[in-house]
C-alpha cells in the first residue's frame, strides 16, 4: 500500500495525463484563500457585491502572481541556482500584487460609504494577503523544486538503470565466448578419437548452445533449467577424459526457484578447466540447496598434483561473475572459496 502510494505521488506531480488534474488543484486552492475577503472582523460571512468584485480581483491577481511564479521566475532563477535574484524577483513581486490589491479593495470598499467601519478589516486584509501570497508562492516555489528533485532521480534511476544492463551484458558476452571455445575444444578432441560419438556429442552440443544462445537473453530462468545445462556440460567433458567423474546434489524446491542465467557455468567451468589429471582421477561435485528464500551452491573440484596458477579468484571468467552477483544481488550474497592441498571448494550463497 505504501509502495503504491509513492508510485501515485511522482506520477501525479509528473505524468503529463495529470496535467489538468494538477492546475484543477491548484485552482481550488487559490479560490479558497481567496474567498477569505468575505470574513469581516468579527468571522461572520459578509457576501456584498463589493466583496465579490474583491474576490474576482483577489482571485485573478493570486493566479497572476503563481503562474508568473511557475513559469518565468522559478525557471529564469531558481532552477539556475541564482537565489539571491529569484528572492528578489518575488518579494518585488509580492509587493507590487498587494499595491493591486491594496487599491482594489480602497476602490470597492470606498465605492460605497455606507461601511465606514470596514476599514480597519481593510488594513487588516492586505496585510492577510501579503501572508497569503507570500506563502502561496514560495510553496509553488517548494512542490517545483519537489517536481525538479523527483524528475531528477527519476532519470538518474534510469539511466543507472541502463548501465546495469549494459554492463551486465557485457559481462555475459566475455563469459560467453569462452564457453563456446571450450566446446569446440572439446568436440573436436572427439572427432579424432570416435567419429561416432563425436556426432553423437555434437547434437548434445547443439542443445548446450541452443540454452545459452535463447534462454542467456532471458532475464531469468529455472534453476533446474540451469542444472540440466552444467549436467550437459560435465557429460561432454566426461566423455572428453577418462579419468574425469562428477556428481550433481540436488536438495529443496529447485522446480520453483528463478535466477539470472548462466550464473553457475563460470565456477564449472574454472573447476573443470584447473582439475585436468592425466595420472589420476579428478572430480567436480555441485551441491544445489534451496531453503526457503536462500540458496547455497557448491561446486569442489579435486586438484592435480601440479597445480597451474590461478589469477585471482580464479581467472577473468570468476572475476566477472562476482561482478554480475554484485549487480544482481547487491548486499544478498556471499561468495566464500576454500582450498586445500587436494580440493579447491566455491560456497556461494544467494537471497532470493
Amino acid at each position: 500500500m505504501i509502495n503504491k502510494i509513492d508510485k501515485n505521488i511522482p506520477d501525479f506531480l509528473l505524468s503529463p495525463r495529470y496535467r489538468v488534474y494538477r492546475h484543477l488543484l491548484l485552482q481550488l486552492t487559490i479560490m479558497c484563500i481567496s474567498s477569505s475577503v468575505f470574513a469581516d472582523l468579527s468571522g461572520e460571512i459578509c457576501a456584498t457585491r463589493e466583496r465579490f468584485y474583491c474576490f474576482i480581483g483577489f482571485y485573478f491577481i493570486l493566479n497572476l502572481d503563481v503562474y508568473c511564479n511557475i513559469y518565468l521566475l522559478a525557471p529564469r532563477y531558481l532552477m539556475k541556482d541564482r537565489i539571491f535574484s529569484y528572492i528578489l524577483s518575488v518579494v518585488g513581486l509580492i509587493l507590487l500584487s498587494v499595491v493591486f490589491i491594496s487599491i482594489l479593495q480602497s476602490y470597492f470598499y470606498h465605492f460605497n460609504e455606507m461601511y465606514p467601519e470596514e476599514e480597519p478589516y481593510i488594513v487588516l486584509n492586505i496585510f492577510s494577503s501579503m501572508i497569503s501570497i507570500g506563502l502561496l508562492t514560495f510553496g509553488s516555489s517548494t512542490l517545483l523544486l519537489i517536481k525538479y528533485w523527483i524528475g531528477y532521480n527519476q532519470r538518474v534511476d534510469e539511466l543507472a538503470s541502463s548501465t546495469l544492463q549494459s554492463e551486465l551484458k557485457f559481462l555475459k558476452k566475455q563469459i560467453n565466448p569462452h564457453f563456446l571455445f571450450n566446446m569446440l575444444n572439446n568436440a573436436n578432441v572427439l572427432i579424432r578419437k570416435n567419429p561416432k560419438e563425436a556426432s553423437r556429442v555434437l547434437f548434445r552440443l547443439k542443445d548446450l548452445l541452443r540454452y545459452q544462445i535463447n534462454d542467456s537473453a532471458k532475464e531469468k530462468v529455472l534453476l533446474n533449467s540451469e542444472i540440466q545445462f552444467l549436467n550437459d556440460y560435465l557429460n561432454l567433458e566426461k566423455i572428453r577424459r577418462d579419468k574425469f567423474e562428477f556428481f550433481i546434489f540436488k536438495e529443496g524446491k529447485t522446480d520453483q526457484v528463478w535466477l539470472p542465467p548462466l550464473l553457475f557455468i563460470p565456477f564449472v567451468e574454472n573447476a573443470v578447466k584447473h582439475n585436468l589429471d592425466a595420472e589420476n582421477k579428478s572430480f567436480v561435485y555441485l551441491s544445489f540447496e534451496v531453503e526457503d528464500n536462500n540458496l547455497l551452491f557448491r561446486c569442489q573440484n579435486s586438484k592435480p598434483a601440479i597445480a597451474p596458477e590461478r589469477d585471482g579468484v580464479g581467472g577473468l571468467g570468476l572475476k566477472n561473475i562476482s561482478r554480475r552477483l554484485e549487480l544482481l544481488f547487491p548486499g544478498d550474497y556471499s561468495l566464500k572459496i576454500q582450498e586445500d592441498e587436494k580440493t579447491y571448494t566455491v560456497n556461494l550463497h544467494l537471497t532470493l
